[in-house]
């Protein structure tokens, strides 16, 4: 469901590599941490909201590991079936509300 490749919101990514340098936790790792804690708390993302895509584009295994069927079940479930693209913005959006 999701693409192969994609980014953060600029925004997100700038605090997480803040987050990176002050506990030694990666982005990617912070980033599936976060996406389940929204998921937990019970966000729901509106995915017409406009978001400046970050710089740190990477593959979609780095992102979520282990977690890759997981994360797409989670987002089917929640929103249903959605191309490529908006899935991979429901997802950052998930990560940006739980900060």
């Amino acid at each position: 469901m999701l693409p192969n490749r994609f980014s953060l919101a600029q925004q997100t990514e700038e605090k997480l590599k803040r987050e990176k340098l002050r506990h030694g936790i990666s982005p990617n790792i912070l980033a599936r941490e976060l996406f389940f804690r929204s998921i937990e708390i019970g966000v729901t993302v509106d995915p017409s909201k406009e978001i400046t895509p970050g710089k740190m584009m990477l593959e979609k295994t780095v992102w979520l590991g282990d977690l890759e069927k997981i994360t797409e079940a989670v987002i089917l479930g929640r929103y249903g079936k959605v191309d490529k693209n908006l899935a991979a913005k429901i997802w950052a959006l998930h990560i940006q509300a739980a900060l």
